[in-house]
């Protein structure tokens, strides 16, 4: 139990300047960051105890609602989603639909999901060489959505 107690306050200080960029504090997004905004200290303590107890920040991160608006965390969203769900993504990128490359297009923020499809289908060869770590197919994959204009993914930077 001493071990944990350390532990918590460690993970919050370590991450606090990644979370501050977000635009949220070192608690994460969720129930907690509106209550309790960015302020340091207790307070992040506080809403982190909040996002747990009321698991608003698993909400939060599934609806892109209380704070978690995927749009703060850049492609880094995508590549995350991309490299967990790395074969399911190739099957509906090979096919040119699905519900996996659905939920991409929407992570990503691009306007027509069907096209986002059919434009990553047209490339599978190259996004998914022989071989290729997670996050090599990862950032592949960011890089067409982002070199494509006609896409329109808003949300990768």
């Amino acid at each position: 139990m001493k071990k944990l107690l350390l532990v918590i306050p460690a993970a919050i200080l370590l991450t606090a300047p990644l979370a501050s960029a977000a635009g949220y504090g070192a608690a994460g997004c969720g129930l907690g960051s509106m209550v309790f905004g960015n302020k340091p200290g207790v307070m992040q303590i506080l809403a982190a105890t909040t996002n747990g107890t009321f698991a608003s920040q698993t909400f939060g991160i599934t609806t892109g609602t209380s704070n978690c608006d995927g749009s703060l965390m850049g492609g880094a969203g995508a590549k995350v989603f991309i490299e967990a769900n790395k074969e399911a993504l190739a099957k509906d990128i090979a096919r040119g639909q699905g519900e996996t490359l659905t939920n991409l297009a929407q992570l990503a923020g691009c306007q027509d999901a069907s096209a986002v499809g059919s434009s990553l289908q047209k490339r599978f060869d190259a996004l998914f060489p022989a071989g290729a770590a997670a996050s090599q197919v990862s950032d592949s994959i960011v890089g067409a959505l982002k070199g494509s204009p006609q896409l329109a993914c808003s949300k990768l930077g």
